[in-house]
């Protein structure tokens, strides 16, 4: 993988994340917005503005491509480098997340 895209997007913001989860199936923009919502029990409401700018970028870093889906409507679905990148970055999540309970079981350092 290209370093220059590890850099990019490890670490990952959230709306990131949970947008690549989502597209482990083709989904369309707004499935994509539902998707995440749900997920996350309405913590990440994606807005559009949001969506399309990070998709837009995400399909120019060949992190997911566009399908063609139902009724028209445009989908996208995460490419082998977006797996390996929401791998990785849930890796890193595990390890940060294991570190904090660590601390926090032992009531400080």
């Amino acid at each position: 993988m290209d370093d220059s895209l590890l850099k990019k997007y490890i670490p990952m913001t959230e709306t990131t994340y949970y947008t690549l989860l989502s597209v482990m199936t083709p989904r369309h923009g707004y499935a994509i917005m539902q998707y995440v919502s749900g997920l996350t029990k309405g913590r990440i409401v994606l807005g559009t503005g949001t969506l399309y700018t990070m998709v837009g970028r995400l399909v120019a870093d060949g992190v997911i491509v566009t399908v063609s889906g139902g009724e028209g409507k445009k989908s996208y679905q995460i490419t082998d480098i977006g797996l390996e990148l929401v791998r990785r970055e849930t890796e890193r999540l595990e390890k940060q997340l294991a570190d904090g309970r660590s601390v926090i079981n032992q009531g400080g350092l």
